[in-house]
């Protein structure tokens, strides 16, 4: 992955030009993919890069509709998060299926990460990030954004970590080059998304239980026009996402 710093308008970040073989976007609930990484994943899907979702949730508390179950609602979400993920262009999508609003950064939950990265064996991962500390930070997010993190390193890289996984499932371990994460307050790197920020928004539209229904404010795809500009500030391209960087040890 190849990164090249412009000037001192940019604040430092650097602008991330090569596309990786393979990415992974863990995500804690359906529709947080392509909030958070979704036109930089539609970008490199297009290029070639094979991008597949690893969705910890059901989702099944997301309504706001007090006549909706969580039994009726998670097999809605399913369908908008595969419909969402075709538009973005993702292969796969590994479901954890975890009750929302139960995540936990526990050895359970990181030997489900562990063996889906084994699996897939991307070079960039992204995910939330669990350390902003400017505002609300969902507690399902901040267990996926950790769980992650150690999931990378040293977890999946290291044979004698769950080992059963190496020796009777035969996934090798893995070395994970980056991990990308959004929602941050310390981003420091940015993906040129001028041609494929649209494709975002379309699939975010895929959403429908969720648009409309849980934002409160209808015009979503302003929103997210103004903040992929705001983004792309100290740059010479229109739209942007920012990521926080970790380059984990090889």
């Amino acid at each position: 992955m190849t990164q090249q710093q412009i000037d001192p308008a940019s604040n430092g970040l650097e602008l991330i030009t090569e596309v990786p073989e393979r990415a992974m976007v863990v995500f804690a609930h359906p529709d947080d993919a392509e909030i958070g990484a979704g036109a930089t994943a539609a970008k490199w899907a297009k290029l070639g890069c094979v991008v597949t979702y690893v969705q910890c949730t059901t989702g099944s508390s997301g309504s706001n509709d007090r006549s909706m179950t969580s039994e009726a609602i998670v097999p809605i979400r399913a369908a908008e998060q595969r419909a969402a993920a075709d538009t973005i262009g993702v292969r796969d999508i590994e479901v954890l299926d975890h009750p929302d609003g139960w995540l936990d950064p526990d050895r359970v939950f990181l030997e489900e990460l562990v063996r889906v990265i084994r699996k897939h064996r991307p070079d960039v991962v992204f995910a939330h990030d669990p350390e902003r500390y400017s505002g609300f930070n969902h507690r399902d997010h901040r267990a996926v954004g950790i769980t992650t993190k150690d999931a990378i390193y040293p977890y999946a890289r290291d044979h004698l970590h769950f080992p059963h996984q190496v020796d009777k499932e035969g996934l090798e371990p893995w070395k994970v080059k980056h991990l990308l994460m959004w929602g941050t307050d310390q981003p420091n790197v940015i993906v040129d998304v001028t041609d494929s920020l649209e494709t975002k928004i379309e699939a975010l539209f895929k959403h429908k239980s969720q648009v409309g229904g849980l934002a409160t404010n209808t015009d979503v795809a302003t929103r997210l026009r103004t903040r992929a500009t705001e983004s792309a500030e100290g740059f010479d391209f229109k739209f942007a996402e920012r990521f926080r960087r970790i380059t984990a040890r090889q």
